[in-house]
């Protein structure tokens, strides 16, 4: 079983679910998030004074799948989320050594 996270744009997100739901992937979980990488921020002006935002609005995406669905699932995301823009974001792939439905108690594949 692998873990994805994904940061993206968030007008992304309906983009990047839908494409997720075409491969046949249905459980993710989305958090609201801010950073900044390259794309470092950008300058605002509020009653005339200026000031720096550093960190934009972001989403996380996270989803645990099966390792045969893996490579299917960065397609997806990539294809979904990209506008070929700075600030696109990132998607990172981690190894889980164990999936336990709390309900049910089953593990592994099965609880994801």
């Amino acid at each position: 079983m692998k873990k994805i996270e994904a940061i993206i744009k968030p007008f992304k997100l309906d983009e990047v679910k839908e494409a997720l739901h075409e491969i046949g992937l249905q459980g993710i979980t989305v958090t609201e998030a801010k950073g900044f990488g390259r794309q470092k921020g950008h300058t605002e002006l509020y009653r005339g004074a200026e000031y720096v935002v550093d960190f934009l609005p972001k989403v996380k995406i996270e989803l645990v799948i099966e390792d045969a669905l893996v490579e299917r699932a960065i397609e997806a995301i990539q294809q979904a989320a990209q506008t070929g823009r700075i600030g696109d974001g990132k998607i990172f792939v981690y190894a889980i050594e164990e999936a336990i439905r709390i309900r049910t108690g089953e593990r592994g594949g099965d609880a994801i």
